[in-house]
């Protein structure tokens, strides 16, 4: 069964609710119109949030950044390549594809805008060797069936990313998608049965109880 529990270091939040941080994350692509293939980085283990989970490279975005979409942009640059050693042309590159926010009932929260970006010819990824440990392509196919076999640690939205992406054979075919897609903030839920937690969609039973 594929994860819907909180991930490494998602602490549940009793108190007040959080108000989330702005992040942008990239979903970097190859294959052209050929074949789709996804980056996906290894966060620290000794890390506190998401420890030993394989990601796509993002973070939130800082103060120098500014406000509103270009300050989104700038972050997934700048986290792209400090991460992944990456650098795509410019902004105009990213495409945007989602929002998400977290589960109100977690208490490390952001609102993260996920954005899709063709790698430049010959982009080799390097992790930083210290936010991240390890980078590497995956089919999104494939990521998810190392996940079930536990050979990978995927948390709940990069797992819902995958299974999108699954739908499409290329890379092209998905940024032509992307760029007629109306993007809608989506907010996952944290619902409890007894001990344990599990995190559910919009639309999902239970979501509105």
């Amino acid at each position: 069964m594929r994860p819907v529990t909180p991930g490494p270091g998602e602490e549940l939040n009793p108190g007040q609710e959080t108000v989330p941080r702005p992040a942008a994350t990239v979903i970097l692509l190859r294959g052209g119109s050929e074949a789709l293939e996804v980056l996906l980085v290894k966060r620290n283990p000794s890390a506190r949030f998401m420890g030993g989970a394989w990601v796509f490279p993002g973070g939130a975005v800082n103060r120098a950044d500014g406000d509103g979409d270009p300050a989104l942009r700038a972050a997934a640059l700048r986290e792209l390549e400090e991460e992944a050693g990456v650098s795509i042309p410019g902004p105009e590159s990213l495409v945007a594809f989602s929002r998400w926010i977290t589960p109100a009932q977690v208490k490390i929260r952001f609102d993260t805008w996920f954005y899709l970006a063709p790698a430049p010819p010959g982009t080799v990824a390097r992790a930083d060797g210290s936010e991240v440990v390890d980078a590497r392509w995956y089919e999104p196919a494939s990521a998810l069936a190392e996940a079930e076999e536990g050979k990978l640690l995927l948390v709940f939205p990069t797992v819902k990313h995958l299974e999108q992406l699954c739908a499409f054979e290329s890379a092209a075919a998905l940024l032509e998608h992307a760029r007629e897609r109306e993007v809608r903030p989506v907010q996952p839920r944290v619902v409890f049965g007894g001990e344990t937690a599990r995190i559910i969609l919009p639309g999902e039973p239970g979501y509105a109880d």
